[in-house]
């Protein structure tokens, strides 16, 4: 992979990639360095890179890596991770459904938020899903049943005024 195909390929995958970090951990900053470092991993092993099967599966993987591991140094040494080495992000505005599903999705088990992000956000099949986490597909099914039926009871109506659009009991979103 060349240093044209790499821009080509961060430029495609940059924002999805950092979308569906975002989607596991909960934290738009970190995510967006997590996904950043990872790509800068990837062009490092850029030869491992052009061998896999899929190198989008391979950063998001590493930047999901990155980020379990700065959570275990933050959580150990008890302080804030260092911003002071670049200036603080801003997250577009997003609407009200936007938020209540992270914010659900943050109440989930880590297993069950990670095969749900795969499965639903990044769009890969059960069995893809099952090989990037390391889990038997009857596990990676549990986990998304389990995971969409907690879903389902904390973006009810009754947690959320209208429900969701496109959730099973209905609901438009009001503007």
């Amino acid at each position: 992979m060349d240093e044209s195909d790499f821009d080509d390929f961060y430029a495609a995958s940059y924002r999805r990639l950092t979308g569906q970090v975002y989607a596991m951990i909960g934290n738009l900053d970190e995510a967006q360095e997590c996904v950043q470092e990872a790509f800068v991993r990837a062009w490092a092993h850029r030869r491992k890179l052009d061998r896999a099967d899929h190198p989008e599966a391979w950063v998001r993987v590493t930047a999901h890596r990155i980020a379990v591991s700065r959570w275990r140094r933050v959580k150990l040494s008890r302080r804030s991770p260092d911003r002071a080495v670049s200036p603080p992000t801003s997250a577009p505005e997003v609407d009200e459904t936007h938020v209540a599903l992270v914010t659900a999705l943050r109440q989930l088990p880590e297993e069950q938020r990670r095969a749900i992000v795969l499965h639903h956000i990044a769009d890969l099949p059960v069995r893809a899903v099952a090989d990037e986490v390391g889990a038997p597909e009857g596990t990676v099914k549990a986990r998304l049943s389990r995971g969409r039926a907690a879903l389902a009871t904390l973006l009810s109506d009754d947690v959320l005024p209208g429900g969701l659009p496109g959730h099973p009991e209905g609901g438009t979103s009001h503007a």
